[in-house]
């Protein structure tokens, strides 16, 4: 696949590392593949958390961040330098979201509305600890789409509120509400379900 070839071919990025995510999205339009690799490796797991949050499920996920990156790949010539490049990559996810929430509506001919109330499953195989599936459920079933994004950028990418309130570009109190409100959603939830 082009984009695992373009990541692994790649020697170790040397001053990239200190380079912002706005200059490195800068030197990727210009072609530059080590560029490219250091801002994939700056911004894979908050992508990640992102794309799951709405999509809802891994596969997909996984997919659509391919995608993702292949479109960062050949459309970084087209970024409008403001600052905010993680912005920028969120509008093409959440877009590519939405492009598979409608294929996926033509597919099985059902609603959005429906897509959101089905059941999904197993999201995420490798996790063998049943309470942390039951979580995991509870997060993608019971919370709103901006809830799930928080909590999902918090736990699984690991982002501290204040980077999660500038990449949403949401106010820091605002995200802490609803993060806050989020956790205590799932507690109760899952006190309801038995598990502790």
């Amino acid at each position: 696949m082009f984009l695992t070839g373009l990541l692994t071919t790649m020697e170790e990025p040397v001053a990239y590392d200190k380079m912002s995510d706005e200059k490195l999205l800068l030197r990727v339009a210009e072609g530059d593949k080590a560029a490219f690799q250091q801002l994939y490796q700056n911004t894979d797991k908050t992508i990640y958390g992102f794309i799951l949050s709405i999509l809802r499920n891994l596969q997909d996920s996984e997919e659509v961040m391919q995608e993702l990156y292949l479109k960062v790949w050949t459309s970084a010539g087209s970024y409008q330098s403001q600052g905010k490049p993680l912005a920028w990559m969120f509008t093409i996810a959440r877009n590519l979201c939405y492009m598979r929430f409608r294929d996926q509506k033509h597919e099985a001919d059902i609603g959005l509305s429906d897509l959101s109330e089905m059941e999904t499953g197993e999201f995420c195989p490798q996790i063998e600890d049943a309470a942390d599936k039951m979580v995991l459920h509870a997060a993608l079933k019971i919370l709103n789409e901006e809830e799930r994004q928080i909590v999902l950028l918090r736990t699984s990418a690991g982002l501290k509120h204040r980077e999660i309130a500038a990449d949403l570009e949401m106010p820091l109190a605002t995200v802490l509400s609803k993060y806050n409100r989020a956790m205590k959603k799932l507690k109760k939830h899952l006190r309801e379900e038995g598990v502790h």
